[in-house]
Order: C-alpha cells, then sequence, then structure tokens
C-alpha cells in the first residue's frame, strides 16, 4: 500500500499561524519579537479570503459587459475601478474596450502611453502576431490594467459597428484572460448587440439617486424583453454612492430590488478621489472602497470557473 501521502509536507509540517500584517496585533507582535502571535483579524482573514476568489483559475477569455441607461452614475470609474483591482492580483492579464460611441472617457483613468484607438487596431489587425503587438495598441497603468482607447470623432466611432465589435474581441481574447467592455448609455447602438451576444457576465451600474435605480431597472427591463434573461440572471448589479450621502433613498430596498434580480448585489462608497474623474489610483482610495471594489472583483470572479471558453451566442 502507497502510504506517501501520508508523508506530505501538510501532514508533517506544524502550519504556522499568519502574523499580522497591520493594526495593534502587529505592533503587538513586533514588540514582542514575535512571541505573541494573535493571527490575523477577522477583517484581514476576510480580505484574504476575497484576493483567494478573485484568483480563482479561469479557463479561457472572460467577458465582462459594463451597462448603465443614463450617464452620471460612474459606470466608466467602475469599470478602471473594478479592472485596476483585477489586474493588481491577478497574474495573467486584463484588458478595458472603450466601446462608447460619444467620445469615451476609459482612457483617461490610466496614464495615456498612446494615442492609438480600437480604430488604429482594427486597421493594422492582420499584422497582430504577439503580444507586443497589441501592447503598441493600449495605454497600461500602475495596476497593469490595459485600455484600448475609442475613437474620439464622433464621426468615426458612431460607425463602430457590431462586426467591428465582434473583430475587436475575437483579436484580444487571444491576448486577454479578462475583457471589461464599458458601453455608452444607449443600449441601441450599433455595436450593442455583439456586446451582449459576447459576455460571459453583466454589470450593471447603478447610482444611489432614484432616477440612478430606476435608469438601472429599465436596462434589465429591456434585457429581459430583447432575450437575454438569462445574461440577466448571471449579471450582477453595482450602486455606486456618486454622492456623499444618499438622502431619503433606502438603499437598502434598493439593493433588495436588483437582488430578486441578479445574481448579486456590490455597493461602492462614495470616494473622494474617485469623484475627482481623473486617473485612478488604488492607494488613494479609501479602506471602504477599496474592500468593495475587492468585493465586486471577487463576486464576478465566482463565476469563472462556470464560464465558456467561448462565447454563448
Amino acid at each position: 500500500m502507497d502510504s506517501s501521502h501520508d508523508l506530505s509536507s501538510a501532514q508533517l509540517l506544524r502550519q504556522a499561524r499568519s502574523s499580522p500584517p497591520s493594526g495593534w496585533r502587529r505592533a503587538l507582535f513586533v514588540a514582542s519579537g514575535g512571541a505573541l502571535n494573535l493571527g490575523e483579524s477577522a477583517a484581514q482573514l476576510h480580505r484574504r479570503e476575497l484576493i483567494s476568489r478573485v484568483n480563482q483559475p479561469l479557463n479561457g477569455c472572460y467577458k465582462i459587459a459594463m451597462l448603465s441607461l443614463k450617464g452620471g452614475v460612474g459606470k466608466t470609474t467602475i469599470t478602471a475601478t473594478l479592472g485596476s483591482t483585477l489586474a493588481s492580483l491577478r497574474g495573467d492579464r486584463v484588458i478595458g474596450v472603450d466601446a462608447n460611441p460619444d467620445r469615451g472617457t476609459l482612457s483617461q483613468k490610466i496614464p495615456l502611453e498612446t494615442s492609438a484607438t480600437v480604430r488604429h487596431l482594427l486597421r493594422d489587425a492582420d499584422r497582430i502576431r504577439r503580444y507586443s503587438d497589441i501592447r503598441s495598441y493600449t495605454s497600461q497603468g500602475p495596476s497593469r490594467l490595459e485600455i484600448l482607447a475609442s475613437e474620439q470623432d464622433p464621426a468615426v466611432s458612431e460607425a463602430f459597428s457590431e462586426a467591428d465589435y465582434r473583430r475587436t474581441v475575437n483579436l484580444l481574447e487571444h491576448f486577454y484572460n479578462i475583457v471589461l467592455t464599458d458601453c455608452g448609455t444607449g443600449l441601441m447602438h450599433s455595436a450593442m448587440k455583439g456586446v451582449l451576444d459576447l459576455a460571459h457576465s453583466l454589470v450593471i451600474v447603478s447610482s444611489s439617486s432614484i432616477d440612478g435605480a430606476r435608469s438601472a431597472s429599465a436596462t434589465l427591463d429591456w434585457l429581459d424583453a430583447h432575450g437575454y434573461r438569462e445574461l440577466v440572471g448571471r449579471s450582477v448589479a453595482v450602486i455606486n454612492s456618486v454622492r456623499p450621502t444618499a438622502g431619503k433613498v433606502d438603499l437598502e430596498r434598493v439593493a433588495a430590488h436588483f437582488a430578486a434580480r441578479c445574481r448579486s448585489v456590490c455597493r461602492i462608497p462614495f470616494d473622494a478621489h474617485l469623484e475627482e474623474g481623473g486617473e485612478i489610483e488604488l492607494d488613494r482610495l479609501g479602506q471602504g472602497t477599496r474592500l468593495a471594489a475587492l468585493e465586486l472583483a471577487a463576486t464576478l470572479a465566482d463565476d469563472f470557473p462556470h464560464a465558456l471558453p467561448w462565447a454563448h451566442r
């Protein structure tokens, strides 16, 4: 009988308790020369568990579409924050695609490294052979999130069609494991059918206001009515607090409304750094915001093991 499994490291070595990374527990650990180790706090253990979920294995390329019918709810900001969180923790490649036909601003959320846009990439698609080829068309932030910018000329960007989007994603999925698409506010613009047909999951972004919640709910109604009910069931609703207070809006009731229709609901607190509207630096986010972004990333990653490596349509 082979008893080698009884001689594994896990069996033979005493498992050391992790030293606390910060706070009074860390201070006590250092002051005692390591003799007093109370381990990590519940909050630190929770964060470790979220990071483990974010790092779940992913087979193929997972595509996330970021949607909202209403402007001003912070959809582009959430796209960049989510993408940066995923890219900073995972070892694979994450890219955000700006599919907004109205002068999208996703590329403004990280330092700009190139003036190339999705139009240039499509023009030169036949010459793309390796990752270094495609990298010259993207900008990369400190988190390792890459952005493929939209065309800034409205006359040109309006012509970005479903076929163009499908060609773009077909190219990207050879080099990236996660593709986030920042969509425009119109569900009827030409590329949207391709976005929805290729998406494994949706993130429906709502502000904490009544009209923001109504618009997000209307987005779900439209998707249900146009053959995307299954995708709605796999979606994640994000209630983004773009103002310091929610006023008289009962956010618990808003969350319950979306929880009845979506796979999960995440809430992003108001954050002064995100309100600036400029480049997003994870280190400048408030502690609550960083945790909320991590919870959103973990919630989406929970679907990774179940996702097919090809589009569902």
